[in-house]
């Protein structure tokens, strides 16, 4: 690593090396609030000077506004950064305020072709199954994405929230390159089927909300009382109430720990997940968001930062003790179907 720039990890047994933390872009476009685009723009910018170089985004962010945003950055380094989008989350036409999870061929190829025109791209580097339906056999599902990377519409194949038995069924059928799923201090129920399945065929883990969607920063206490209308954080139940509160004391540890270590609290979590490679053996590379060039600047520096044993024992009781489930209803994610 040089002038700041972080070091690398494989996207699969055979893909490309990618920065060790990539960038989740949701935000910019979609659920945490007002963002301000230019911001946005000097923070991919930003990312990549820094060695940032797996951009994160989704058909259902926005309805699509984010991957046209990202689309004149991507356009103008395209041989330099890897971007990942996903489909699954489809809006029913009489209803366009609810999503429906559709993984059914017709689907995937319409959802596809969208994408591919909001990105003003050939291909898509890394394309996700962003939710499962039950109701589709993942052999289908990933048999009708394997066509798409021989049709060059798609270079690598990703799952999103899938048990391990789904991985390795998916597998089965086309080599997947990543999973991603949600992976912090606070969310850690992918290590008991999940991470080893991964480790097992070779596949690379791309932790999502690997700050607790800002939580575990201590950004905000009270997603109902700090935070804006229009952030979804505040339907999420471990941020609101009783809940929050309870969480809220979870972060003492974290804290003792970054005085240790002259850092914030949000580099002693994402240092946290970082270090989970080595504890399991396998390439991690978490996408945390931002939308400024500070924020992504604070986040790479916790690619330095290697924690002793002694502070892995003070941090690793917290996911246990957290108040309140990661969604709402977790039917639709890998814990709620292991």
């Amino acid at each position: 690593m040089t002038n700041g720039r972080i070091g690398t990890a494989a996207l699969g047994g055979n893909g490309p090396e990618v920065g060790v933390q990539g960038l989740g872009c949701m935000g910019m476009s979609f659920a945490y609030g007002p963002a301000d685009a230019d911001a946005s723009r000097a923070t991919l910018e930003r990312a990549l000077e820094l060695g940032v170089t797996l951009y994160d985004t989704a058909d259902a962010y926005g309805d699509g506004d984010n991957e046209r945003f990202l689309a004149p950055f991507l356009k103008a380094h395209r041989d330099e950064v890897v971007v990942a989008t996903k489909f699954a989350l489809a809006i029913p036409p009489d209803d366009p305020d609810r999503r429906i999870i559709r993984n059914d061929a017709p689907y995937i190829r319409q959802a596809v072709e969208a994408s591919l025109r909001r990105l003003e791209a050939d291909v898509i580097d890394l394309y996700y199954m962003h939710r499962r339906d039950v109701n589709v056999p993942i052999e289908e599902t990933v048999g009708t994405m394997a066509e798409l990377v021989r049709e060059g519409k798609v270079r690598q194949l990703g799952l999103s929230e899938v048990t391990g038995d789904e991985l390795r069924a998916a597998h089965g059928v086309h080599p997947i390159a990543a999973v991603q799923s949600e992976w912090s201090l606070f969310s850690r129920d992918i290590e008991a089927k999940v991470v080893p399945a991964a480790r097992e065929l070779g596949v690379t883990l791309v932790p999502y909300s690997p700050l607790g969607r800002g939580f575990l920063t201590g950004s905000f206490a009270d997603a109902g009382q700090d935070l804006t209308a229009d952030d979804f954080r505040r339907r999420m139940p471990r941020f609101t109430g009783d809940n929050a509160a309870a969480n809220a004391a979870l972060l003492d540890p974290v804290r003792t720990v970054a005085r240790s270590h002259g850092a914030t609290l949000g580099q002693i979590a994402l240092a946290w997940v970082h270090q989970q490679a080595a504890v399991h053996g396998l390439p991690v590379v978490p996408i945390p968001g931002t939308r400024r060039p500070t924020r992504v600047e604070e986040n790479t520096k916790a690619t330095r930062i290697t924690l002793t044993d002694e502070e892995l024992t003070l941090l690793n009781p917290i996911a246990a003790k957290v108040a309140g489930p990661r969604y709402a209803d977790m039917t639709f994610t890998s814990a709620g179907r292991e």
